[in-house]
């Protein structure tokens, strides 16, 4: 899950929330949307190997 900060940056978020905190947690902060994407798919690649 991918969000716009207001200072312009992209940021990874899983999708589910934390338990220990109850928010999402965060998987990196990026310049660029396309940056985010890659990261996330190679998140969900190594999270099934």
């Amino acid at each position: 899950m991918i969000r716009k900060l207001p200072s312009g940056v992209y940021r990874l978020y899983s999708r589910k929330t934390d338990p220990k905190t109850g928010k999402r947690r965060n998987l990196g902060t990026f310049k660029s949307r396309t940056a985010a994407e890659k990261h996330e798919r190679a998140v969900q690649y190594f999270k099934r190997h």
